[in-house]
């Protein structure tokens, strides 16, 4: 067969995760690098969803999704950010944050709108931008503090520009916008008519007790931004793709009408068992928070101790390390050289640039801290006496 196929895909080399987790498993290294949890959420869960199963029906769910889902998404915007959101008319389900982004792309943009990425950024973000025949237009958030500049985002809007697409709490760098960074964005988007995607998975991974505070909750952003959630992230079960997005009637219809044509609908029984997951009380929350902070110390302590320099982490499951502190420049050779050698393996930061951007930074690597303190305690002492 002779025939070409997408470059925006096929152009491509195949993503950081499985890569990294491929030499992982070759090298028998700890894999810090995909980020997914070595423990099932809460049982409560598992075990609704397995009822849910056995009791069925396992049919076709409604392509919106199912009522209880829907409703519990309602609930949950209401009962941690005060957002009134109508069930029924801006809620939608969905297979996975990464096929709502998906939705979303397809559902809004049209050949030569113009979209604003945030660099670095999710790796998703950019393919299925391109795919959609849109031009991407890059705001580098520049390192260590990765704070976004106004005077750069805005100007990198144009007349064309339609949509802006911000991470907060941001992997890969565990940032958390402030209030005066989302200010930024809200106010370019009210005065350029612009849509905001916000992906908020990590929403209840913010630590320290800061907010999160979703751009939604800004004056005159709810009509004009889509939120979107994920129970993998907050449930720990990051292999259920279940996935959920609040906005306004109308983006959240015309995000609809592009679901129904990439996966239609997502399993009944676990969409049941994470409307029981958001009605959890406020222990298991506060519980989930905690645990997860208590194992980012851990492992940027065992990091610390190892030679490395940390960088503040305010959320997610992830810790940026500077390989500059150990002596390496070249992140992509440093992640390969340590699964290799030292047996633990992270993902380069370069990874979540496009490949149009040569003046990405080199010199940064992600490591996932969701593991079992044993686990992440072992991973710190291999570098350590690796770096010896």
């Amino acid at each position: 067969m002779t025939r070409s196929l997408n470059p925006v895909y096929s152009g491509r080399p195949q993503s950081i995760f499985p890569t990294m987790s491929r030499l992982a498993r070759e090298h028998g290294a700890i894999n810090l690098g995909q980020g997914f949890p070595d423990e099932d959420g809460p049982k409560e869960i598992l075990e609704i969803a397995a009822k849910a199963l056995i009791e069925g029906p396992n049919q076709y769910a409604p392509v919106e999704g199912l009522p209880e889902l829907r409703y519990a998404v309602a609930k949950a915007n209401k009962r941690f950010y005060g957002l009134d959101i109508d069930p029924e008319r801006e809620v939608q389900i969905v297979s996975g944050a990464t096929e709502g982004l998906a939705a979303a792309f397809q559902g809004y943009l049209e050949p030569g709108d113009e979209v604003v990425l945030l660099a670095p950024f999710y790796e998703s973000y950019a393919p299925q931008t391109e795919a959609a025949r849109a031009r991407i237009r890059f705001v580098d958030l520049v390192p260590p503090e990765w704070r976004l500049d106004a005077a750069a985002l805005e100007a990198a809007i144009t007349a064309k520009t339609k949509l802006i697409v911000i991470n907060t709490p941001h992997n890969p760098l565990g940032k958390v916008m402030s209030r005066q960074e989302l200010e930024i964005v809200a106010d370019a988007a009210r005065r350029h008519d612009l849509i905001v995607v916000c992906d908020e998975v990590y929403e209840h991974l913010v630590f320290d007790r800061r907010p999160h505070i979703p751009l939604m909750t800004l004056p005159g952003m709810k009509e004009r931004t889509i939120r979107i959630g994920s129970a993998g992230k907050t449930f720990s079960v990051t292999g259920f793709r279940i996935g959920y997005v609040t906005g306004p009637a109308p983006l959240i219809t015309g995000l609809m009408k592009a679901h129904q044509h990439l996966s239609y609908t997502s399993p009944g029984p676990l969409q049941k068992a994470v409307a029981a997951g958001l009605a959890l009380g406020d222990d298991y929350y506060e519980r989930f928070t905690a645990t997860m902070q208590a194992k980012r110390d851990l492992l940027a302590g065992g990091l610390k101790k190892a030679g490395f320099e940390v960088l503040p982490c305010e959320g997610t499951y992830f810790l940026t390390i500077d390989i500059r502190s150990v002596g390496h420049e070249d992140d992509a050779a440093f992640c390969r050289e340590i699964t290799e050698k030292a047996k633990v393996a992270a993902v380069p930061i370069s990874a979540f640039y496009h490949p149009s951007q040569a003046n990405a930074p080199r010199n940064y690597a992600r490591f996932c801290f969701c593991k079992r303190p044993e686990i992440l305690e072992e991973a710190s002492a291999r570098l350590a006496r690796y770096f010896a």
